[in-house]
């Protein structure tokens, strides 16, 4: 817990139900107040990229174990039915990361009584809209599933893996990755990860079961994703029953305001999120139609290359979003020095692993696509978008830093922008421009313009605001 009993409390804050500081409130004050940036950077981040990447890794195991049933339309309805399942991502950030910001600056304030309001405020929102999506979703699906690049081969399909995923799982697909936000934002980092990576691990584990053991094929991935996702769920649940003692997080929906400006805070600030993975949808969804106009096999090809590419973007979002707490809570404190420090080691780390990833997925393309599926048009396909999509690897951490530190200070504009330069401003009209000029290569090539792009203006948002930073901590603001 990031707070303690102190001799002047916060604004609405409330006394300790035990006398002096427990181990763990001291611990995760310790680490983000006092404790080297280094070791607090890592401490944060190392449990956040694990979770991330082991997130990335069971979404690919649905794509893998359904791909040795052999049937390339199968592989292509995962990859149809991703735009739809992204946008439960992008409403667990809208709620999750906005409601993350908004608790460490709370509590950096000492205002303990609104990072409660905002964390109930956030959860509730969250598992209301969910259920609403998966709802219309599944009943619109004759109109949205021909709309995202599904034809006579694949409908069925997509309608077996939508069901389970997102009719029935958008509750708890899009709660388990809110939670893992709002535990993270009060230093609870292993935790949080602890809960996405066992619902991770879960999936993979029972992907093969009910794909190739019980032999229900991309129906059986689907109920595996939604088991997973729901054992994270419960684990986060009880996790905030049993140390309620300790986090201000609450679910008791007597805490639920629509006052204090509360809700226009979390959404303001968690839009960019939102909308960067909104933007992917339709980016997707555009991909996914141009390479259909080829055939069924550069679909698949196309889906297997951006969800391995996946592996870049978890380490990138794993790093910025671990930092959200320390940011946030130093920057409420107007400690900017440990702030910036903070900035300057993520960047430096995140860019470095960005690299080494970057040249992996490389040189080995060929075999990682082959992996998935042993089809020789498909792997063809694969192989040449996947070396394409990440020659730009090392931009991402670079935008995803910068984007994810504005909305660390509630921030509202520069990272909504930012988010939209990186997914549908740019990448959408390049699909249809290099198709046009260059044809199916030129719609993988849109993704690196894209990064190339979202990253030059990011930096340029980035340095006045960085040179302000260094005037506050000269003039001692």
């Amino acid at each position: 817990m990031l707070y303690c009993v102190q001799q002047k409390q916060g604004r609405g804050s409330r006394p300790s139900k035990r006398e002096g500081v427990s181990l763990t409130e001291a611990g995760n004050r310790q680490l983000l107040q006092e404790a080297p940036v280094l070791k607090a950077v890592v401490a944060l981040e190392v449990p956040t990229v694990i979770s991330q990447l082991i997130t990335v890794v069971y979404n690919m195991a649905d794509t893998f174990f359904v791909g040795q049933v052999g049937d390339p339309n199968q592989v292509a309805a995962t990859a149809i039915c991703l735009p739809l399942f992204m946008l439960l991502t992008g409403m667990a950030n809208l709620f999750g990361i906005g409601g993350a910001s908004l608790i460490s600056r709370s509590l950096g304030e000492g205002d303990l009584e609104h990072a409660k309001k905002a964390s109930v405020f956030g959860i509730w929102t969250a598992g209301a809209v969910a259920l609403v999506y998966g709802i219309l979703v599944y009943a619109c699906r004759s109109v949205l599933f021909p709309l995202v690049g599904a034809d006579a081969a694949t409908y069925d399909f997509c309608s077996q893996y939508a069901f389970w995923v997102i009719a029935v799982g958008a509750v708890p697909t899009v709660l388990s990755a809110a939670f893992a936000h709002l535990v993270r934002a009060e230093g609870y980092s292993r935790q949080a990860s602890f809960g996405v990576a066992m619902g991770g691990i879960l999936n993979i584990i029972l992907d093969p079961v009910f794909i190739s053991v019980l032999h229900m094929e991309i129906a059986g991935a689907a109920i595996a994703t939604l088991l997973s996702n729901l054992a994270a769920t419960a684990y986060f649940i009880l996790l905030i029953r049993k140390e309620r003692d300790q986090l201000v997080l609450s679910l008791d929906p007597r805490h639920y305001t629509l006052q204090a400006g509360i809700p226009s805070e979390i959404v303001l600030v968690g839009l960019p999120s939102a909308i960067m993975n909104i933007s992917g949808v339709l980016s997707n969804i555009c991909m996914n139609r141009l390479m259909a106009s080829y055939c069924d096999e550069a679909v698949a090809g196309i889906g297997i290359a951006k969800k391995v590419d996946l592996l870049n973007y978890a380490v990138a979002t794993g790093m910025s979003q671990g930092v959200i707490p320390l940011i946030g809570y130093n920057y409420s404190a107007k400690n900017y020095k440990r702030m910036m420090a903070a900035v300057k080691t993520t960047f430096i780390l995140s860019v470095s692993i960005a690299v080494v990833s970057t040249v992996f997925l490389l040189t080995g393309a060929g075999v990682i696509v082959k992996a998935f599926i042993d089809d020789p048009l498909t792997v063809s396909y694969g192989s040449t978008f996947q070396r394409i999509i990440c020659v730009t690897g090392p931009f991402i951490p670079v935008s995803m830093v910068i984007i994810t530190m504005f909305q660390s200070v509630g921030k509202k504009a520069v990272p909504l922008i930012l988010s939209l330069l990186r997914k549908g401003a740019v990448d959408i009209p390049a699909m249809f421009l290099m198709n046009a000029l260059v044809g199916i290569n030129g719609i993988a090539w849109a993704t690196p313009i894209a990064d190339v792009v979202s990253m030059t203006v990011a930096l340029a948002c980035f340095v006045p605001f960085w040179r302000e930073l260094h005037r506050r901590m000269q003039a001692g603001e």
